[in-house]
């Protein structure tokens, strides 16, 4: 087994976990491969990435769905892990396509690791998501709580879940860390690269930004009559660059832990929409329209995590601030009109 990890592919390394994730990893000494499919991520990420850790970086334009080109790509390029990033992940979305859902996140996953195992490479982490726990039961989250993904895409990642702890059972070479992220939100400091959706945000905190930029009217809130004390949903939000240095954590975790490990990523904190919307209004100095709207189906009043796992067994911790993810979203936000949208 390899315990001397260097070279890391990053299956939808140009998206925005991915790419965040890739800095962390170049800083911590590992070299980098990306390969996406550019479905929901752009091209100019690649050069952006590089003016900020100075490396020419490999790129791949690829389906993880293609598994020749994945075999190629591991083999070519002699890689030693895997960050499996790839997948579609709107849960709005998924309700209404889960056919796409189903196919494109559990197939290229099983083509991902047919390509591995034909190369035995057996080092693999999954970014998986706090979406799989469902309606909480109790309060905070740990790992260790009962699943019940209320939606294809949730469901999509728990049967992901559930086919890598299979693998790792039927083979003890595997070394598996499945990271179950809650709200990653926030951009590098370079201002360089953030998230930004090829099509209108699903999630709240670009949509915010994009109301501050004016390119949006308003937000819209759905429900303001839950059992929390604004009545607004409450989540646990996580800067992306501490979700990424979570990745780098879990590397070197996985250098002298074969099985199958699962991790939840989050603060342990729980802010509010309206939180979240008065909190950026302090970072960008700008008003926030909203309106509410009813609840959407599925949503949950509550939902944040227990970290002790991650900080015990990987020496992992959260530590940037609500202020520090919405004064980098508005940093990065103010910087995409400049940035080839192609």
């Amino acid at each position: 087994m390899n315990t001397q990890l260097k070279k890391i592919l990053l299956t939808g390394g140009m998206g925005y976990i991915g790419s965040h994730t890739a800095i962390a990893l170049i800083e911590a000494g590992y070299e980098v491969v990306l390969y996406d499919n550019l479905s929901n991520s752009k091209y100019s990420v690649l050069s952006r990435l590089e003016i900020i850790t100075g490396v020419k970086l490999q790129f791949i334009e690829g389906d993880v769905r293609d598994n020749t080109k994945l075999e190629q790509t591991l083999s070519n390029h002699k890689i030693d892990a895997v960050i499996h990033f790839a997948g579609l992940k709107a849960l709005g979305e998924s309700v209404e396509r889960p056919i796409d859902y189903y196919e494109n996140n559990i197939s290229g996953t099983i083509s991902l690791l047919k390509a591995m195992s034909a190369l035995s490479i057996r080092t693999l982490i999954f970014s998986s998501s706090a979406t799989v726990y469902g309606n909480p039961e109790y309060l905070p989250l740990d790992e260790q709580h009962p699943t019940h993904a209320t939606n294809p895409y949730g469901r999509s990642k728990l049967q992901i879940e559930e086919i890598l702890a299979d693998v790792a059972k039927s083979d003890s070479s595997w070394k598996i860390a499945c990271l179950r992220y809650f709200n990653p939100v926030g951009a590098h400091d370079s201002n360089l690269v953030g998230e930004d959706p090829n099509d209108v945000p699903n999630n709240l905190m670009p949509y915010i930004s994009s109301v501050a930029a004016g390119s949006m009217p308003h937000l819209n809130v759905y429900g303001n009559n839950y059992a929390t004390p604004d009545g607004t949903g409450v989540r646990d939000y996580i800067h992306v660059m501490d979700l990424a240095q979570g990745h780098t954590s879990a590397l070197h975790y996985l250098k002298h832990q074969a099985g199958f490990h699962l991790f939840n990523l989050g603060t342990g904190k729980g802010f509010s929409v309206l939180e979240m919307i008065k909190a950026f209004e302090r970072a960008s100095g700008k008003s926030i329209p909203y309106q509410i709207r009813a609840r959407r189906p599925g949503d949950v009043a509550k939902c944040y995590a227990k970290v002790d796992k991650a900080s015990t067994e990987m020496n992992w911790k959260a530590s940037k601030t609500l202020q520090d993810m919405c004064s980098s979203t508005w940093s990065f936000q103010k910087k995409l009109q400049i940035f080839d949208k192609g």
